[in-house]
């Protein structure tokens, strides 16, 4: 199985830190690429913008925050899952963002899983967690899962 990287798009630096601790205290161990905004992310994945030229690992999966300045996550995933290059990159919502019809429209965008990040530290915390034994075991698409 070839390794996946993480792009965590998360634009509170504390939250961004406490995921990828977490992720790293649930066994994770593969690279994590911080972005601040979807703009960057998806600039990032078409090598546009600042990251024009530039490669990118072969195997990614996305923790997305709907919440950002400049390009909001409902955005980025309609870019992603609206591209054939892109469609099968899978993307996790990562939010704090609990309205239904937020989390339908997201379902119906593409999104492989909706994650609400629970409002307290030791919530939040054991959701990351979780969160990083589900990727763990999850298989990218051109891996064969």
């Amino acid at each position: 199985m070839n390794p996946v990287t993480i792009l965590l798009v998360e634009d509170d630096p504390a939250h961004a830190a406490l995921i990828e601790r977490n992720l790293k205290r649930s066994g994770f161990t593969n690279d994590v690429i911080k972005f601040v905004n979807g703009k960057q992310v998806t600039d990032y994945i078409f090598s546009e913008g600042e990251y024009a030229g530039e490669k990118h690992p072969k195997h990614m999966l996305v923790l997305l925050d709907i919440n950002m300045p400049v390009m909001n996550g409902a955005e980025v995933l309609r870019r992603l899952k609206g591209n054939e290059k892109t469609k099968d990159i899978p993307v996790i919502m990562l939010t704090t963002t609990d309205d239904q019809t937020e989390i339908d429209n997201c379902y119906r965008i593409g999104c492989n899983a909706y994650v609400v990040k629970p409002v307290g530290h030791a919530g939040f915390t054991k959701v990351i967690k979780d969160l990083g034994l589900f990727v763990n075991i999850m298989m990218s698409p051109t891996n064969g899962g």
